[in-house]
């Protein structure tokens, strides 16, 4: 039987659920989700491996037009996500519908694209039948596809659809990661990245956007791992919304983090978090260095 492998980018444009269908495409949580615009920060490669091929997945942050260093630096990334792979999907959001957001995307990051390009319409769960036809129609004036594929990340609709266009496309190859891989994430940033999904779920407002989340220290062992993290914000009035009254907010946060960490590594897990101020870190060059953009 002849083996097929190849590198996938997952476009789009803030908050279209890229992260959701990533995580429905290889059948496993590999990348943290939430309702926040950018939420994703970094290029997220979740592996997908079956008897007869090899998927790696690009999961980028939201391509937007910045008002931050950070800002920029993201963008940057999903311009190198989508070098080199041998297709793009880009992810449209029909609640919100398509619009200029998604045609920015679309002029940037596939117009001059060579390989497969698919766009998935997700989203579609919450749209009404009568409401699907014009969002197709609108994804297929976006540009030139090779398929149009209507999806709901949420509940499943359409990712096998979508799996098995990706799959007719791929290259013969190798695997490139060990059959077992389900991501390339060091530990830690897996780690850091849980924290920071469970205190992006209790913040509201600008809070969001302004948290980092760095493994200060990672302790490791078959029966107990101990890890001491430091959530990072801009200000100290935010490092006050994050403790919360009595610390209740950051004690919400460790709870939940503690409890997936606990279900990633298989058993007990000692977690001790911080609050940091970095003043203006998004803006800061020598600060972005330091939190690893």
């Amino acid at each position: 039987m002849t083996f097929r492998s190849g590198f996938v980018a997952v476009v789009g444009r803030p908050n279209t659920g890229k992260s959701t269908l990533v995580n429905a495409l290889v059948g496993r949580k590999v990348a943290i989700v939430s309702d926040k615009p950018q939420t994703t920060r970094r290029g997220v490669r979740a592996v997908l491996t079956s008897d007869g091929y090899q998927i790696v997945f690009t999961d980028t942050p939201g391509f937007h037009k910045p008002r931050t260093l950070l800002g920029s630096r993201l963008n940057e990334l999903v311009g190198e996500a989508t070098q080199g792979v041998d297709a793009v999907v880009q992810v449209v959001d029909a609640q919100a519908g398509v619009g200029r957001g998604d045609a920015f995307v679309f002029e940037r990051q596939l117009r001059d694209f060579a390989g497969q390009k698919i766009c998935a319409v997700n989203k579609l769960d919450v749209v009404r039948k009568r409401g699907e036809v014009p969002q197709l129609e609108a994804a297929a004036g976006l540009g030139e596809w090779d398929e149009i594929v209507p999806v709901s990340a949420k509940t499943g609709r359409g990712v096998g659809v979508l799996l098995d266009l990706l799959v007719e496309g791929l290259p013969r190859g190798p695997a490139y990661y060990p059959t077992d891989a389900v991501t390339d994430q060091p530990l830690e940033v897996r780690l850091a990245e849980i924290v920071r999904e469970k205190a992006l779920a209790v913040t509201r407002q600008e809070v969001p956007h302004s948290i980092a989340v760095v493994v200060e220290e990672l302790e490791e062992s078959d029966v107990l791992t101990k890890i001491h993290a430091s959530l990072i914000v801009e200000r100290d009035s935010q490092k006050g919304i994050v403790i919360g009254r009595g610390g209740e907010t950051l004690k919400k946060i460790g709870s939940r983090a503690r409890e997936e960490m606990e279900r990633v590594l298989g058993h007990k897990v000692f977690l001790d978090l911080r609050v940091k101020v970095l003043k203006e870190w998004q803006r800061d060059p020598k600060a972005l260095q330091r939190l690893g953009f």
